[in-house]
């Protein structure tokens, strides 16, 4: 789950909005290159996988086993949000679609998934980690993406917080290193 920004986490948009920049999100490179991967991995995605909802929860959207992509329209107003949250979950629908009985009830696949999705969608550039508030010159890329990896992994009903740093800690090398289908992180 993508946690929304503190810019727009009290503003939202409509339904409508959303379901417009979720169109405009689906016509980007990286996008579009992800879905294609998902589809040469064997799993197809069409317009339907991605639907705006209102959330009850402060997240700005979700992926679903078996449902897809909510973008929540509660908690994101910019065409960059909804592109983010998008690519964020698309990742975790590659991962799924690629790896044989992936668990989301087990922590450390969630907790890889997590580490891969927060690393390779861009989630902790140092300009969005600006706007968040935090400011380190060092490391800020991946304590960005351990701390974002362990809120999620915090939600798992599944995973206490001590096992959701266990998980982390013991996926880290390997889930922060493959950045399949990238080349590279973005």
């Amino acid at each position: 789950m993508e946690e929304p920004p503190t810019s727009s986490a009290s503003r939202g948009s409509t339904i409508e909005e959303t379901e417009r920049m979720i169109n405009a999100s689906l016509r980007t490179p990286t996008v579009k290159f992800l879905m294609e991967h998902l589809g040469k991995s064997g799993c197809l995605v069409g317009r339907d996988f991605f639907k705006a909802e209102k959330c009850g929860q402060a997240v700005s959207g979700g992926y679903q086993p078996g449902h897809g992509i909510e973008v929540c329209s509660n908690h994101v107003t910019l065409q960059d949000e909804v592109n983010q949250v998008i690519i964020h979950e698309l990742i975790h629908a590659y991962d799924e679609c690629r790896v044989a009985n992936l668990d989301w009830s087990n922590c450390a696949h969630h907790a890889c998934s997590e580490i891969r999705a927060a690393h390779l969608s861009g989630d902790c550039h140092f300009k969005r980690e600006l706007l968040r508030g935090y400011f380190t010159i060092r490391g800020h890329e991946q304590e960005c993406v351990k701390r974002r990896a362990l809120k999620s992994v915090n939600r798992n009903p599944n995973c206490s917080e001590e096992s959701s740093k266990e998980a982390i800690e013991a996926v880290w090398d390997i889930c922060y290193n493959d950045t399949k289908p990238f080349d590279r992180a973005m």
